[in-house]
């Protein structure tokens, strides 16, 4: 009920500006043309106008909408390794570097102080080494010595074992004095580390942005001065409930839009899912990898994310906008003009120009059939009831009759199914911009500069207004659709 109705409204509501705008000349010429290029019908109001496209044939795409956050490749936080005060901010918001780049500087002073004492403590221990060795040698070669007297008996076995107790304590000697080296070689290396980490480098190649870091800050490992990412690829991720962890597979099409993208759909595939289902959402993790050279992605944006995991059966194709409920039966069908292209011929659809719509036809017949819906897409439903190549009405519905077999004369408006499709994407806001920008216009042109300056004054309680304006209720399209034939 709901989506063919907001979509009903959104679409007659972007006509009334138009509507407004082609209805507000003051001359006897532009009320003889109201009939035929605005809102309304005839001048007795009797003939009410609407829209149609022609339904199609085919199959309906079968799709998971899901909301998902765009992530730079290889999106990090940077934070320093050791605590000092920022000395220098060599890049910038938005600036691109390549891995091993110094994005900040930090004061060095005490870090080279440590450093020179690592190395004096290093030359130290050498020396201690060396002494050690050379003492083993002495110890060794008297040893040596007392080993062969003592085959001749000139040396007593007492004297000996002294002399070996002596070389193994000066063997010992030497293995503590070279620990003691390489204990020392240790420390200088890790305060050249130190000591390198006061200049903070970009670890990969990508932009940076989120700068959280001054000159004269003082910092510390817990301190993000930096994110950064290649922004050339970005990855889209999204929530996959258990529900849908039998339908959505990596490979399949998804469909990525956006408020600032307008109109724009951008097409890449699912790239993997998480086999694991979080203990908290109760949900697993897919990712999609999406070229980004011209930067339409930026990291941080939330995302309507649309997987395609199939088709339905072929069906007869209506936009949403043609879906109506009768309000007292709660019915659910179409409206038809059976003989518009026919017996009443209908102008081609084929282009949509803004400043000179498609003209009106001449009054046809149409009739209110229910229908059965199959499936419903995002924009798009399959039924059955009605067949393809049928003239279905978009808007206007409440203008004519849904009691079964009466029919209403209304001037049919033929309009390109894309132009429809576009309509139904725009937001809210998008149409009500347009239609304040319109009455501005309207009013300029009718009334001068003084009154559009009052009018100015009301756009934001207007625009305020209409936002709250609820869309799903039968009131709603009533108010619409007399809007339209008032202008």
């Amino acid at each position: 009920m709901t989506t063919g109705r907001i979509s009903t409204w959104l679409v007659a509501a972007l006509f009334v500006g138009a509507g407004i705008m082609t209805g507000c000349g003051s001359s006897g010429d532009d009320d003889a043309r109201a009939g035929n290029r605005g809102w309304g019908g005839d001048r007795g109001g009797k003939t009410p106008s609407v829209e149609a496209v022609q339904a199609r044939f085919g199959a309906l795409p079968l799709r998971e909408r899901m909301s998902g956050t765009v992530y730079a490749r290889n999106q990090v936080q940077i934070y320093p390794e050791i605590g000092a005060r920022v000395v220098s901010v060599n890049v910038q918001n938005g600036d691109r570097v390549q891995a091993g780049e110094p994005l900040i500087r930090l004061e060095s002073d005490t870090y080279e102080q440590r450093v020179k004492q690592s190395r004096a403590s290093l030359r130290i221990a050498r020396a201690n080494a060396r002494s050690a060795e050379a003492r083993l040698k002495e110890l060794q070669s008297q040893l040596r010595r007392a080993e062969r007297l003592a085959e001749n008996e000139f040396q007593s076995e007492q004297e000996l074992e002294s002399l070996r107790a002596q070389v193994q304590g000066a063997e010992a000697d030497l293995e503590q004095a070279r620990g003691q080296v390489e204990q020392a070689e240790a420390t200088l290396e890790e305060r050249q580390t130190d000591l390198s980490r006061t200049v903070v480098r970009a670890p990969i190649s990508g932009s940076v942005g989120q700068r959280n870091v001054q000159v004269g800050q003082r910092i510390g490992p817990d301190t993000r001065i930096f994110t950064m990412g290649d922004l050339e690829t970005v990855r889209v991720e999204v929530g996959i409930s258990d529900r849908m962890m039998g339908k959505i597979e990596p490979g399949q099409t998804a469909q990525i839009t956006a408020p600032s993208l307008g109109d724009t759909v951008i097409t890449a595939e699912v790239t993997r899912i998480s086999p694991f289902l979080s203990n908290d959402s109760f949900s697993a993790e897919a990712e999609i990898e999406v070229p980004n050279s011209g930067g339409a992605l930026r990291a941080g944006m939330f995302v309507k994310v649309d997987v395609l995991y199939g088709e339905s059966q072929e069906a007869t194709l209506v936009p949403l906008a043609a879906l109506y409920e009768d309000p007292e039966t709660g019915a659910r069908g179409v409206f038809v003009a059976p003989t518009l292209g026919t017996e009443v011929p209908v102008p081609s659809p084929d282009s949509y120009n803004e400043d000179e719509a498609p003209a009106l036809s001449a009054p046809t017949p149409t009739t209110f059939k229910q229908v059965e819906i199959l499936a419903e897409g995002q924009q798009t439903a399959g039924v059955n009831g009605i067949e393809p190549g049928q003239w279905v009405i978009t808007v206007g519905q409440n203008l004519l009759s849904t009691a079964s077999g009466e029919r209403t004369d209304a001037r049919v408006r033929a309009m390109p199914w894309s132009r429809l499709m576009a309509l139904q994407r725009l937001q809210d806001t998008d149409l009500l911009d347009r239609i304040m920008k319109r009455q501005r216009e309207a009013a300029r042109q009718r009334f001068g500069t003084a009154s559009t300056d009052r009018d100015s004054a009301a756009d934001t309680t207007d625009t305020s207004s209409s936002r709250q304006m609820p869309t799903s209720s039968p009131a709603t399209q009533d108010t619409a659709s007399v809007m339209l034939t008032s202008g």
